[in-house]
């Protein structure tokens, strides 16, 4: 089995590097091919306004100074010598669930592989802050997604659709199972934080609050809080279907 690595943490993330320590117990033939740069939040976003930088760091191993989307195109169409049978994209550092898998260059990375026809999942690790510092339990997916995954990989998805998986922010023993979910919703918590550069003008930092969300039971939410692994089917078609009958006849 051939398996194509991705993030969007950037190639020198630690997350990387634990996810590569996974993928080879599934394979050998195990390639990367991930963002030069930190890439988080940038979503399912390509680089058409600008080229592609391609740098080979070692055997298997290239950082592309783009998107993770881009780096899933680069590895498929350019660097590897055939398909991938598999994409993996993480180890996130966080959690993503709920509404941000919106925003979430990880989540696209699993995506980009599914719009191409290969099997793919996403994989995030949530973490906790000591003082001023993140502490992110990358021990945990080591410890329990190797199995997982070779579960998964053995199960038949339709054509376009992806897995995003979470673990959660606990040691491995403290982990209560694993259970398939649903997004949760969150309370919209990005915020405009203005300040002043040396010479009095304003700029802008987006910043996440603290806002309650809601946890129902067969969430992602509710998976993460409870210390439950989350698996999360996800489906490229955005369409509402259920609204389309209505739609079809409010324009009759």
């Amino acid at each position: 089995m051939r398996i194509l690595l991705t993030n969007d943490d950037g190639i020198h993330a630690e997350g990387l590097a634990s996810l590569e320590r996974i993928a080879r117990t599934l394979s050998d033939d195990v390639w990367v091919v991930a963002p030069e740069q930190d890439q988080s939040g940038y979503a399912h976003s390509l680089s058409i306004s600008e080229p592609l930088r391609l740098r080979k760091i070692g055997e298997k191993h290239y950082a592309v100074r783009g998107t993770p989307t881009d780096c899933v195109i680069m590895g498929t169409k350019k660097i590897l010598p055939g398909p991938p049978d598999l994409i993996l994209s993480g180890v996130n550092s966080g959690a993503n669930i709920a509404d941000d898998v919106t925003y979430s260059g990880t989540v696209a990375g699993a995506m980009e592989g599914a719009l191409l026809g290969v099997r793919s999942i996403a994989v995030s690790q949530a973490y906790s802050y000591v003082g001023e510092d993140r502490v992110v339990p990358y021990e945990t997916t080591e410890a329990l997604a190797p199995a997982l995954l070779k579960r998964l990989v053995e199960t038949p998805l339709p054509e376009g659709v992806l897995l995003n998986v979470n673990f959660p922010n606990c040691a491995p023993d403290e982990v209560e199972g694993t259970v398939v979910t649903s997004q949760g919703k969150l309370v919209h918590s990005l915020w405009v934080d203005e300040r002043r550069d040396g010479r009095g003008l304003p700029y802008y930092w987006l910043r996440f609050g603290r806002e309650p969300a809601e946890g129902r039971k067969g969430t992602d939410l509710y998976a993460m809080r409870n210390r439950l692994v989350s698996v999360t089917p996800l489906q490229l078609d955005l369409t509402a279907h259920e609204l389309r009958d209505q739609l079809t006849k409010a324009l009759s």
